[in-house]
C-alpha cells in the first residue's frame, strides 16, 4: 500500500504542483504559512535524499571530480551568461533583468536532488554539486552581479555555510545514517519517504507562489517567456556540456538538472533586500517553472 500510494504520488507529481500552485495563486493563505518553517522544509527534502542512499554511493563522486568541477563552472558561466541574453532577447527592464540575472547567479537548490531521484540520475552525484556551488554562493554570486551590471550586493559567508549545514548536511547524513543502522525496521518507509520530500517540494513552490499572488497574476507575459529561455537553455546546455566531456546518460541527466535548476528562494530574496520587488519576479516564476519543466524532462527521461 506505501509502495503503491509513494509511486502515485511521483508519477502524478507534476499535476500535484500544478493544483497546489494555482490553489495558492487564488488562495494564497493556505500555504503561505509555511514561509517561516522553509529551512525546516527543506531539511525535510533532504532526509529523504539521504534515505535513497548510501555511504558507497559516494565513493565514486571521487574519480568524477571533474564532472563535478565542470557542473560548478556551467552553473556560474551559462546561467548568468543566458540571463542577460535572454533579458535582452525579451526586451525587459533593467530591474527585471537584474533579477533574471540575479537568478542565474545563485547556486543549485535542493529540488534538484529531488528531480534527479525522479530522472533516475546519480542523486550522490546531485547532492555533491549542489553542495560545492552553496559554498562559493558568498563570493560567488555578488562577484557575477557586480561583473554584469556593476552593482553590488552581499552575502554573508557565515550564515550562508551554516544554513547549508543544518538545510543540506546534517538532514542527508540523518537519512544515511538511518538507513544504514535501521533498515530492516524503516524498511516499510523507504519507498514512501521520497514522496513526502516530492510533496514538501509542491508545498515550498506554492507557498513561493501565494506570496508573489499578485505580480505573478499581473501575468508579466515578457518575464515569463525570458524565465523559459532561460531555463530551457540550461538544461539544454547542461547537458550537451556534459555530453561533451564523455559522461554517461545517467550522469548527463544529473549535470543537466543541477544546471537548469537555482535556488530560486535566494534569488528572490537577495532581490527584495538590494533592488526591487520587479527584480523578485523573475525569481518566483524560475521557482514554478523549473520545477514544471524539471518533472516533464524527467518523466520523459524516465521513459525512454
Amino acid at each position: 500500500m506505501l509502495t503503491e500510494t509513494g509511486r502515485f504520488i511521483e508519477n502524478k507529481f507534476l499535476i500535484i504542483a500544478l493544483i497546489m500552485s494555482a490553489t495558492a495563486l487564488i488562495f494564497p493563505p493556505l500555504f503561505t504559512w509555511l514561509k517561516p518553517h522553509i529551512p525546516i522544509a527543506l531539511g525535510i527534502i533532504m532526509f529523504g535524499m539521504g534515505l535513497t542512499l548510501d555511504f558507497s554511493d559516494f565513493k565514486g563522486i571521487l574519480c568524477k571530480w571533474r564532472l563535478v568541477l565542470l557542473g560548478v563552472v556551467l552553473q556560474y558561466t551559462i546561467m548568468p551568461l543566458l540571463g542577460v541574453g535572454a533579458a535582452f532577447i525579451c526586451g525587459l527592464p533593467i530591474q527585471a533583468a537584474l533579477g533574471l540575472v540575479l537568478v542565474g547567479a545563485c547556486p543549485g537548490g535542493t529540488a534538484s536532488n529531488v528531480i534527479t531521484y525522479l530522472a533516475k540520475g546519480n542523486v550522490a552525484l546531485s547532492v555533491v554539486m549542489t553542495f560545492c556551488s552553496t559554498i562559493l554562493a558568498p563570493l560567488a554570486t555578488p562577484a557575477i552581479v557586480y561583473f554584469l551590471y556593476e552593482t553590488k550586493i552581499n552575502i554573508e559567508f557565515s550564515p550562508m555555510v551554516t544554513s547549508i549545514f543544518w538545510i543540506v548536511v546534517f538532514p542527508l547524513v540523518d537519512g544515511l545514517v538511518c538507513r544504514k543502522l535501521f533498515r530492516k525496521h524503516i524498511q516499510p518507509f523507504l519507498d514512501i519517504f521520497p514522496s513526502i520530500s516530492i510533496l514538501t517540494i509542491g508545498l515550498v513552490i506554492a507557498c513561493v507562489m501565494g506570496l508573489n499572488q499578485a505580480t505573478i497574476l499581473a501575468f508579466p507575459i515578457f518575464i515569463i517567456l525570458a524565465v523559459l529561455i532561460h531555463n530551457l537553455g540550461g538544461f539544454a546546455l547542461g547537458y550537451g556540456a556534459a555530453k561533451l566531456f564523455k559522461a554517461d546518460a545517467r550522469d548527463a541527466r544529473t549535470v543537466a538538472i543541477e544546471v537548469g535548476m537555482q535556488n530560486s528562494g535566494l534569488g528572490v530574496a537577495l532581490a527584495n533586500t538590494f533592488f526591487s520587488q520587479q527584480a523578485a519576479l523573475p525569481g518566483a516564476i524560475f521557482s514554478l517553472e523549473q520545477n514544471l519543466v524539471g518533472i516533464s524532462l524527467a518523466k520523459f527521461w524516465t521513459r525512454k
